[in-house]
């Protein structure tokens, strides 16, 4: 099955954000303020990969990166993850981090190192996905940029 580029998500693409999200066990609470900061990509009218990044001052972080089911296995969330980091990097961020509970190894193996939460700047840790969204048991972790 072919499917689309990757495109900045928009107010219509909310409903099927929340139903992919939802059924893959992430959190949908924010939303509503926060597609404008997803990029999907989908089969059709068929959103089948999402990803977001949300800016904290230089840094961003990296937002539930997920695809469905029947179209996993195929490179579509490591495209995704990539196409994010070098948007973060384009915007000129210093970083990007992230918080997982089911996918340490995964992002390890694209380059992102395991960090205690303590060392996180306080900008990231002003959003909701570390104030509520995300348990305190997450792990925490980081991508450095390289200066342009």
């Amino acid at each position: 099955m072919p499917v689309g580029s990757i495109v900045r998500l928009r107010s219509g693409d909310l409903a099927r954000l929340e139903n992919l999200l939802h059924s893959n066990h992430l959190p949908t609470e924010d939303c509503a303020e926060q597609v404008q900061n997803f990029y999907g990509i989908f089969d059709g009218d068929d959103l089948v990969a999402a990803g977001g990044l949300e800016a904290a001052a230089n840094y961003s972080l990296l937002r539930s990166v997920v695809v469905q089911e029947r179209y996993r296995n195929r490179g579509l969330a490591r495209v995704m993850v990539e196409f994010l980091i070098n948007q973060a990097r384009s915007e000129g961020r210093k970083a990007v981090y992230l918080l997982t509970e089911t996918a340490e190894t995964y992002f390890e193996k694209l380059g992102f190192s395991k960090l205690d939460r303590a060392q996180v700047p306080l900008e990231i840790t002003f959003t909701r996905q570390f104030t509520s969204l995300c348990p305190d048991t997450a792990s925490c972790m980081i991508m450095t940029l390289s200066a342009n």
